[in-house]
């Protein structure tokens, strides 16, 4: 028996869709700008070079933090606990799987994967093509619900790059210093933890339990701070898949020699 759109209790209306607009456009340049961000950072975690830029001290997001015995010198700031990985192997393995866990379950993402891949459904008013709805209630999208414990991973690699920012204040000539790298890792700085904090499961931690928030006026300030970002959320989502790719090519290309750091001072 046919079940959705397509039930014998629905009207039956051979159009996939009556609406006359680009309805379209939105799936599909969501889709183009996740699959290039995908494609990206998988060759980016398999090269296991060009990550960190060492007269300037600038590490890539992609790579921080650096943990394996494999990692050049001067990039590993909490040490090396893991051992030296073969060349095939990415080093970046520990977070790759936390950050792309973290927004692989972010709901934002899961919305524009399931409109712009699974046209689940591509648009309002767009029939999806599934017979039938099973939810994430089943393997493997259940794995889903993990979010929330991502969420704490992402939270201290936010610590990490916080601190690659500080060290990116580095001189040439010894002392503190300052590049156009150094912007740009503040820039990508700022938009990872708006995309961190406006996250939903941010404002469940910090006030969604709360049964008088006149009891708990500091959570309160913090969920009331975490809703205004979480309008955000969407926004910060995005732009930051673009900052993250933008510091990694621009690290890339001074630690490989393409170019040279553009020093604002020192």
């Amino acid at each position: 028996m046919k079940a959705g759109v397509g039930a014998p209790t629905r009207a039956q209306i051979p159009e996939r869709t009556l609406r006359t607009d680009r309805w379209w456009a939105y799936p599909l340049s969501t889709g183009a700008i996740l699959a290039f961000f995908i494609v990206y950072a998988t060759a980016r975690i398999f090269m296991n070079n060009y990550y960190w830029a060492p007269e300037e001290h600038y590490l890539t997001p992609v790579y921080s933090p650096c943990l394996s015995a494999s990692c050049v010198p001067g990039s590993s700031h909490f040490g090396t606990p893991l051992p030296e990985v073969p060349p095939f192997l990415p080093m970046a393995v520990v977070t790759f799987v936390i950050l792309a866990g973290f927004r692989g379950t972010c709901y934002y993402y899961r919305k524009a994967g399931y409109r712009s891949f699974f046209l689940a459904p591509a648009a309002c008013a767009v029939p999806e093509p599934h017979r039938k709805y099973t939810g994430e209630s089943r393997f493997p999208l259940i794995l889903l619900n993990a979010h929330r414990y991502f969420f704490y991973g992402a939270f201290i690699f936010g610590l990490i790059n916080v601190y690659d920012a500080v060290l990116a204040f580095h001189g040439k000539d010894g002392g503190i210093g300052m590049g156009l790298g150094t912007v740009i890792i503040l820039i990508n700085l700022v938009m990872l933890w708006g995309y961190t904090l406006s996250c939903h499961a941010c404002r469940h931690v910090v006030g969604g339990r709360l049964k008088h928030f006149s009891k708990h006026p500091l959570r309160y300030r913090y969920w009331t701070f975490v809703s205004r970002l979480n309008a955000r959320h969407g926004q910060f989502a995005m732009i930051s898949l673009f900052t993250v790719i933008f510091t990694d090519a621009y690290i890339m290309a001074v630690s490989a020699g393409w170019i040279t750091d553009l020093r604002i001072f020192n």
